[in-house]
């Protein structure tokens, strides 16, 4: 599971999120930053179990939900922090790439950052069949079979901007989402709920405020050159 937002999934990418950041990044010679934390409005509810149906022996008994992550700080963790009005940055390089990762019958990391047009590697460290079912508005659609003896499955495709929801058929309880972007700007909080979003261009931005289960929420930020702007969000069951 990934605990914070520095990398993309602990030694399971390619691309560390700063690296996705150099390469979407425009030329800024100062720039701010925006840092601040998500939290849960009112009683954590108790984490939910998934029963899990088929191939026990792999996937263990039962799992435990990553839907809604909070930590003892009512930090929300796997919240998308985005700018919504960022100017878009130069393409990433095509010899980068990013990992998703099956292990245990789990997605992971839970959410990917990947800039739009560059690889995308999903690996099966399971050895038994999956599938990669995506659910995409402006990118094409996919369900491919992962067989236990295709350890890597290429996907070059997506290259526009969106929240991809992703599931595997064969064990419904697994989910994870894609998280396609054009500029530099966007984050996922960690365990606690942090997130920062270094050298954007000083002016007025608005932020978005994404979570798959606590829906959207917006505010706006004023960053100045060379100075920390700090932005705190409370997020609730809808």
């Amino acid at each position: 599971m990934p605990r914070g937002n520095t990398q993309l999934g602990t030694g399971l990418v390619t691309l560390t999120l700063a690296s996705v950041l150099v390469l979407l990044a425009p030329v800024v010679v100062v720039g701010g930053t925006v840092r601040g934390t998500v939290t849960f409005d009112g009683t954590p509810p108790p984490p939910k179990v998934l029963q899990v149906t088929k191939d026990a022996d792999k996937c263990g008994p039962e799992q435990t939900s990553e839907a809604l992550v909070i930590g003892a700080e009512k930090g929300v963790q796997y919240a998308v922090v985005s700018v919504v009005n960022a100017q878009p940055g130069q393409p990433a390089a095509p010899s980068g790439k990013v990992e998703l990762d099956q292990q245990k019958c789990r997605f992971t990391p839970r959410i990917v950052l990947l800039p739009a047009g560059m690889e995308l590697v999903v690996r099966n460290s399971d050895g038994i069949a999956h599938n990669l079912h995506t659910f995409s508005k402006t990118n094409p659609a996919m369900n491919k079979a992962q067989p236990g003896f295709m350890k890597t499955m290429s996907i070059r495709t997506i290259t526009k901007p969106e929240i991809i929801r992703v599931q595997c058929d064969m064990h419904n309880w697994m989910r994870a989402w894609i998280v396609v972007v054009d500029n530099p700007y966007t984050a996922i909080t960690d365990a606690a709920g942090r997130f920062t979003l270094p050298d954007l261009p000083a002016g007025t931005y608005t932020l978005k405020f994404w979570h798959e289960t606590l829906g959207e929420k917006q505010q706006e930020v004023t960053v100045q050159d060379g100075a920390t702007a700090t932005v705190d969000v409370v997020m609730g069951l809808p």
